[in-house]
């Protein structure tokens, strides 16, 4: 049979090719059914730009091991020693072996984003641990890494204390998102926090070698640092040895990956060699086992899953290296027949809020769980006052979406010292201490202005010159208004012909859409061209004010929003919308699963991002009859 022809033919390349194939090679033979041992039905592929560091090691270990469970699937990983066009190679020499599922790890996100968008094109693809730029992928699975570098420069302050530091950061891949995302978080917390300051940034490419070379060449110069800041593990043990060789005395380490093995960061924080490491989990079962429910279409999956990772130094190391999974996430520990969940709504201003709420009552009914649903009216107070009375209440679980960012640290501290989770939906927040939270279940924000922004530059390519632009903004401070702000100014602020004439804070309601379209029109009229509102309800206020003023909404003012309600489908249908992103409101099942996971002793991930997609008038009237808000 074919893929059997096809496993024959990697035994005898594989050693040129770098392929190394898991499953064993005995009679199989390829089957639609594969109901008995031995058939293979699904063939995965699975990319590694090296298989040289511990973590890629251990990711593809986890990979291997999850496969294994699968008597129908069989894998083929490739290593690319680092190379990315052999990388790039790899990917096309996988492909040509008909793989069913792509699971990939990039080093050089700019050289490998286009190849991983033409193979999204063909079949499902998950990046998993560092990603690419864009969105074509069917799921990406990692860390946070700007909050891992924040986490890091935190650590920096805490071990420097009050005196001036000076600090070298020894970087991963220049070309690597995970490099960029680390740096960036943990310059902005250092810049913010304190007035240590970073000397010097070294390429150390991951690698221990090479990093304790580049800071045997800097050290050489006279520099002596307090502290240095590696992107991995393995990196941090090179500066440990560059250290040692120049006989510097009190020099922090601080590393990432968290690895338990020899040379891991647990040993080295372990027998002291470096002060501070952050398990940063690799993601390799978490792909393996999606990667077959997205073989088998299962419905509902994310778009984004980002693992939780955990700070470990000399107080704590003995309690990760006891393979506990962590001290601070907690765990539901019932204290009723069943479940008991204490949800506070922000309210009801929107038809997508009515389909979230609809979401949760009929998901919480049909998982058994038991839903105190109490709805705080857009007041933050309000919503607050119901927290403190589910605290009372003594509730298993706690979930709320939140109106704005700012203002939980003092109710959630009390949540956490009663030691009831408290998971995040719809909206993220800000607090100084991230494990006053366990989870949060939603969109990315910022993508979805992306997606407008992008949107708009594709479809005014042949426009004149100024494109005027009026965007009326969610609710003042509120997540998705700050993000989907920023998402949309990242992709148009640097294109000259867009001219944005002002921004108007709404609340998210028709009603408002509405007045602040009115004003724009009295201030701005005809010179207005584009209408960006943050959501579905505002956008169909500002398309009655348009018509009002005589304009035609779709036409002479183009209209782009975000949510997707059935509402938007029919302007989008009627002419009267350009564009809308999605945001699915329908959060409920994830929720639901979400709490029996904890229930059940499994640490659910620190996001949970969900599948979205975008609608011009065109797809709209494809879609229309099968919407389900």
């Amino acid at each position: 049979m074919r893929l059997r022809r096809v496993l024959i033919k990697l035994t005898i390349l594989g050693t040129a090719l770098g392929l190394i194939i898991f499953g064993g090679f005995g009679e199989f033979k390829k089957s639609k059914t594969a109901n008995s041992p031995g058939q293979v039905k699904y063939l995965i592929g699975v990319s590694h730009p090296n298989l040289n560091e511990s973590w890629q090691i251990q990711m593809n270990k986890e990979i291997k091991k999850e496969i294994s469970h699968h008597d129908d699937t069989r894998v083929i990983f490739t290593d690319a020693a680092q190379n990315n066009e052999q990388q790039i190679q790899d990917i096309h020499t996988l492909m040509s072996y008909g793989i069913d599922l792509l699971i990939v790890s990039v080093d050089n996100a700019v050289t490998l984003t286009p190849v991983i968008s033409e193979v999204y094109k063909k079949i499902p693809v998950i990046v998993l641990g560092r990603g690419v730029r864009g969105y074509d992928y069917t799921l990406y699975i990692g860390s946070d890494n700007q909050l891992n570098g924040k986490m890091a420069a935190k650590a920096a302050v805490r071990l420097l204390g009050n005196k001036q530091g000076q600090i070298i950061e020894i970087e991963g891949n220049k070309e690597s998102l995970q490099a960029e995302e680390r740096s960036k978080g943990f310059h902005e917390t250092l810049k913010m926090e304190s007035s240590h300051s970073i000397i010097q940034s070294i390429n150390g490419n991951w690698l221990k070698d090479k990093a304790e070379d580049e800071l045997n060449a800097l050290l050489k110069t006279g520099l002596k640092p307090n502290l240095i800041y590696a992107h991995n593990d393995a990196m941090a043990l090179g500066a440990y040895m560059a250290i040692k060789q120049f006989k510097l005395e009190g020099v922090r380490i601080i590393g990432s990956d968290g690895l338990n093995g020899e040379n891991g960061g647990l040993q080295l924080v372990k027998k002291g060699l470096i002060d501070t490491t952050y398990i940063s989990p690799t993601g390799g079962t978490k792909a393996a086992q999606y990667a077959i429910d997205i073989l088998h279409k299962v419905p509902g999956l994310p778009k984004k899953i980002i693992l939780r990772d955990h700070e470990v130094n000399s107080s704590n190391v003995d309690f990760f290296l006891n393979d506990r999974d962590s001290e601070s996430v907690p765990m539901i520990k019932p204290k009723h027949s069943r479940i008991k969940l204490g949800f506070a709504q922000v309210g009801s201003e929107s038809e997508w809020r009515l389909a979230n709420t609809d979401s949760i009552i009929s998901a919480a009914k049909e998982a058994g769980v038991e839903l105190i649903l109490k709805n705080a009216d857009n007041n933050q107070q309000k919503q607050i006052d119901i927290i403190h009375d589910f605290i009372k209440q003594d509730v298993d679980v706690i979930a709320f979406s939140p109106k704005t960012e700012e203002g939980w640290d003092e109710v959630l501290k009390e949540a956490k010292n009663a030691g009831i989770p408290v998971i995040l939906s719809d909206r993220e927040i800000n607090v100084e201490d991230q494990a006053l939270w366990t989870s949060f279940i939603g969109s990315d924000f910022v993508e979805e202005g992306r997606r407008a922004g992008k949107w708009l530059i594709s479809d005014a390519e042949s426009d004149k010159w100024p494109i005027n632009i009026i965007e009326i903004e969610g609710t003042v401070n509120s997540a998705p208004a700050v993000d989907r702000k920023l998402g949309f100014d990242e992709i148009i602020h640097h294109e000259p012909k867009f001219q944005l004439l002002k921004s108007y804070s709404g609340d998210f309601t028709l009603d408002k859409g509405k007045q602040l379209m009115k004003e724009a029109l009295k201030t701005y009229g005809r010179k207005i061209n584009v209408v960006y509102a943050h959501n579905d309800d505002m956008a169909l206020g500002a398309i009655q004010a348009i018509e009002d003023y005589g304009l035609k909404p779709g036409i002479d003012i183009k209209i782009i929003s975000i949510d997707a309600t059935k509402k938007a489908f029919n302007m989008l249908s009627l002419g009267k919308m350009n564009f809308t992103v999605e945001c699915n409101p329908l959060l409920g099942p994830q929720l639901m699963k979400a709490i029996k996971d904890l229930e059940n002793g499994i640490e659910i991930p620190q996001k949970i991002i969900t599948a979205e997609e975008t609608f011009d008038q065109k797809q709209s009237k494809k879609v229309l009859y099968r919407r389900a808000y």
